[in-house]
């Protein structure tokens, strides 16, 4: 049952929960996932049993930091494992397997995830407490403008604001002028989409329909998901402006499950959804579990309440820092800061530097006479390293080319200490894209 209109939480038990008392969940639930997995998945029990640690043995946090961690490239090889296709890792007969997802195969063969139909309740639960704490009420009208297929994208949001009572409008197979028209047809007042597609939507109505999205639609608040973009703030600005509506982050992934979310007091960082998962984050090199705030580190989760294909100490690649602060919203969740800094596959080294990809996005999203494209690209000229990047100036500024390149230049090397060579390119020739954009190409 949706939650009472004058209550802030989705489920105000849990989400105000003394941390003393929210700790002591956390290890209850992780010991009882973990002996789950061990008694019910080969694999589970075959790296436990490895490592010599029992679910038994979990009594605190420091015991579950010695559990071994899941990579997704053991997923992959788990999955030439019967039953097909999803390998020794299910911890349910294939029968009450309800619910087939993978992930999109941006970084490398996808993973097959398999959910019972109470893994797809407990999605739903979690995202509509995401929605709740972003102001989605049952009065609200939402639009979903992603492609209805294998992947998990916006496919528990959609069930999470029918648990809301939500009225759902489902955008699959359209293209972008008709999900724009039907969302101004039936004044949608919110809708949900990776970054990219939320600038993209509002190019789109400007350039193709002559509409205003501020002006000439009802679009109330938006959901992000899939980019780190809605937790930079240069970012957060453009859409915020194009749509006149407010953006919230949400960090999630087929293999995980929906763990965070931005509330409506944007605090500066996203809640971690402890009731229904414990984020460790750890040292890229030493694996040193990592406590203190604004120190990056790569985030372990397990999901306490995922059965079919369980997500115990998975090691995520994202790169995460905890905030120091705590939420005016009166949740005891910690919450991270600025969202998604990158992945640990993914920063890397340019001249010796340490290179987030969200560092340039910041850097481009803040000049405006910039258009939202651009694309990175690394590579070797000689024994040297050489780092370039492509933009478009909107065609109104294209007089002041000079100018923008300049501080372009300035503000790439004031937030990476790296000298870039820039190339300005005819405004609309860079693709466009509506999922995720793969915008940095390290080529070397």
């Amino acid at each position: 049952m949706p939650a009472d209109k004058d209550r802030s939480c989705w489920n105000p038990i849990l989400e105000t929960l003394p941390r003393e008392k929210l700790r002591d969940l956390q290890v209850k639930k992780f010991r009882r996932i973990m002996n789950w997995a061990s008694q019910n998945s080969p694999y589970h029990r075959r790296i436990y049993r490895a490592a010599g640690i029992e679910p038994g043995d979990i009594k605190s946090m420091e015991d579950i930091s010695r559990v071994p961690t899941v990579e997704k490239s053991n997923m992959q090889n788990i999955q030439l494992k019967d039953p097909f296709p999803y390998g020794d890792m299910l911890c349910l007969p294939i029968e009450e397997v309800t619910a087939f997802r993978q992930t999109s195969g941006t970084t490398g063969q996808p993973v097959y995830q398999a959910d019972s139909w109470q893994d797809w309740e407990w999605w739903a639960d979690a995202w509509a407490g995401i929605l709740y704490s972003q102001g989605y009420r049952a009065s609200d009208r939402v639009f979903l403008p992603f492609g209805y297929n294998i992947f998990v994208a916006f496919w528990a949001a959609h069930y999470g604001a029918e648990k809301l009572g939500c009225e759902v409008i489902p955008g699959g197979v359209m293209n972008t002028e008709q999900r724009l028209q039907k969302m101004r047809e039936l004044r949608a007042t919110a809708f949900m989409a990776t970054p990219t597609y939320v600038l993209n939507m509002a190019e789109t109505a400007r350039n193709k329909l002559g509409l205003d999205p501020a002006r000439d639609f009802n679009i109330k608040r938006i959901t992000c998901a899939g980019e780190p973009g809605a937790s930079i703030p240069a970012t957060k600005k453009r859409m915020e402006d194009a749509w006149g509506a407010r953006v919230f982050d949400h960090i999630g992934a087929t293999e995980t499950g929906a763990w965070s979310f931005e509330c409506s007091e944007q605090p500066g960082g996203l809640h971690v959804n402890e009731a229904l998962f414990l984020v460790q984050i750890e040292d890229v090199q030493t694996g040193e579990p990592i406590e203190e705030p604004n120190r990056p580190g790569k985030m372990i989760i397990t999901a306490f309440d995922r059965q079919a294909q369980p997500c115990v100490r998975f090691d995520s690649k994202d790169i995460i820092q905890w905030h120091g602060d705590a939420c005016t919203c009166g949740r005891t969740y910690r919450m991270i800061k600025g969202g998604l800094i990158g992945r640990s596959d993914d920063i890397t080294k340019v001249k010796g530097v340490l290179l987030a990809p969200t560092v340039i996005e910041e850097a481009v999203r803040g000049i405006l006479e910039l258009s939202d494209e651009y694309i990175v690209t690394v590579m070797k000229k000689g024994d040297v390293d050489d780092i370039s990047i492509q933009v478009e100036i909107l065609a109104e500024a294209e007089n002041e080319q000079e100018r923008i390149i300049a501080e372009l230049a300035d503000r790439l090397r004031e937030k990476t200490n790296l000298r870039f060579n820039i190339s300005c390119c005819e405004y609309g020739t860079l693709p466009r894209s509506q999922l995720k954009a793969k915008r940095f190409r390290d080529l070397r």
